[in-house]
């Protein structure tokens, strides 16, 4: 059993610590049936119950109550009906919880009146996301993004209805002059915070994106592993690379993009890039904060979208994904060729019985980063996409330059060579922007 210190927003966007004991936790699945399009058709409520406990353990909570309500009506002012709310309420005395867990958007005044009927601390999925964030970054940025989504959420949460916050307070300090009411000084104390973040995270940016222009210059292609958190992307880049990023069967246990060189069967080298997981209604906060993390996928030569194979909502995460790509295109981050540029991964083959036993589509390899089984398929695809987008050229090298002849080779597919007294003719192939940097060489 994990020991935490689980800190947790309330509903007036509030953060505190639970208790330094396990905390006793309840899951709760508001449950829409799907519309007659079959938007959700293909995501069962089991499978969203399963991921949200699973959310809820990655931060050492203990789960000891779960419920999906079948939703008639979305009520404004507790979402469940008043029924409902005192059914599980009861449940929730029983089992003495802590903290509940609404796997759902709540309102400012839907997430207090629960908590007010319920009698115990209540939080929504974009508030139980934003604390995993907030324990797993490790890196500057990480942190400074998490921060940012965290006070984006709780200035939401600062709304006229709060009794607490509509008092009066003296001017004293930096909390505010006289007349000021606790709502204006919280809001204004988060406002001034985010504009601070805001001026970090560009200054980060724009050395990620002075690494990225470094890059170029090189330059290798650049690999980016995608998907849903959790379908096994650290393992696979553990078992490409030989790195030991850490790997864990837990949601979003990669933060933070980690990057490692990669040698290809052609010879090439490429920039083997670790990203964040993706998950179903990714808060808003959280898109725009982990845009820098984004970028790396934006600026990707080749997409590998892993797939956890073996997960019964696979097919669901996979669609999940696809709309934040889609919607990535839609705002100009992603380039519109990005299918083109994208290999499925179906990964976790051997739950399957092995890769043979995996259903082979176009534009899909099946792999186990566990067992390694598939992996040189994996990478003489990558191979093979990348060589797809280069283009041959011809050029004469005289014997004596030896520098130039060893940079086509480095960067490009020497096809073909002859070599003569006054010169050495290559024909390569090669990446445009490699092209273009040898070209202006001469």
């Amino acid at each position: 059993m994990v020991m935490v210190t689980a800190e947790i927003v309330g509903a007036d966007g509030r953060t505190g610590n639970l208790s330094a004991s396990p905390t006793r936790a309840a899951v709760i699945l508001p449950w829409e049936r799907p519309d007659s399009s079959g938007s959700d058709a293909t995501r069962a409520s089991e499978a969203r119950l399963a991921e949200a406990i699973g959310l809820a353990a990655s931060i050492g909570l203990v789960v000891v109550h779960s419920a999906i309500v079948k939703l008639r009506e979305r009520r404004p002012s507790t979402l469940l009906g008043e029924g409902q709310a005192a059914t599980q309420g009861a449940e929730l005395a029983a089992h003495d919880v802590a903290v509940v867990i609404v796997d759902a958007a709540l309102s400012p005044v839907q997430q207090r009146n629960l908590e007010r009927t319920w009698n115990c601390k209540v939080i929504d999925r974009t508030g139980l996301i934003l604390d995993i964030f907030g324990e797993r970054a490790a890196t500057r940025e990480g942190t400074l993004q998490v921060e940012l989504a965290h006070l984006e959420y709780q200035r939401s949460r600062l709304v006229r209805s709060w009794t607490h916050l509509e008092r009066q307070r003296g001017g004293f300090g930096f909390l505010g002059g006289p007349g000021e009411t606790q709502i204006e000084a919280d809001r204004r104390l988060i406002l001034e915070r985010i504009v601070r973040l805001k001026k970090e995270l560009e200054q980060v940016r724009r050395t990620r994106g002075l690494h990225r222009t470094a890059r170029r210059r090189v330059p290798f292609p650049v690999v980016a592993l995608v998907g849903y958190t959790n379908a096994g992307k650290s393992s696979l880049f553990n078992a490409m690379t030989g790195a030991e990023v850490a790997a864990r069967d837990q949601l979003f246990a990669t933060l933070d993009p980690t990057m490692r060189g990669l040698r290809l069967p052609s010879g090439r080298r490429v920039i083997l890039s670790d990203t964040v997981g993706f998950i179903s209604e990714l808060p808003m906060e959280l898109v725009a904060a982990f845009r820098a993390t984004l970028e790396e996928v934006a600026e990707a030569d080749v997409i590998l979208h892993v797939r956890d194979i073996a997960h019964p909502d696979s097919a669901a995460q996979r669609a999940d994904v696809i709309a934040v790509l889609e919607g990535m295109a839609r705002d100009n981050t992603l380039g519109e060729d990005w299918p083109s540029r994208t290999i499925e991964v179906l990964n976790k083959a051997d739950l399957l019985g092995g890769v043979a036993e995996v259903p082979a589509r176009t534009g899909t390899v099946a792999v186990s980063a566990i067992t390694g089984e598939g992996l040189p398929a994996l990478l003489a695809a990558i191979d093979s996409r990348i060589a797809a987008g280069m283009e041959t050229a011809d050029y004469e090298i005289a014997p004596e330059d030896g520098a130039r002849l060893a940079w086509l080779y480095e960067h490009g597919e020497v096809v073909g060579r002859q070599d003569g007294d006054a010169a050495i003719h290559v024909t390569v192939r090669l990446l445009p922007a490699d092209r273009a940097r040898f070209e202006r060489r001469e």
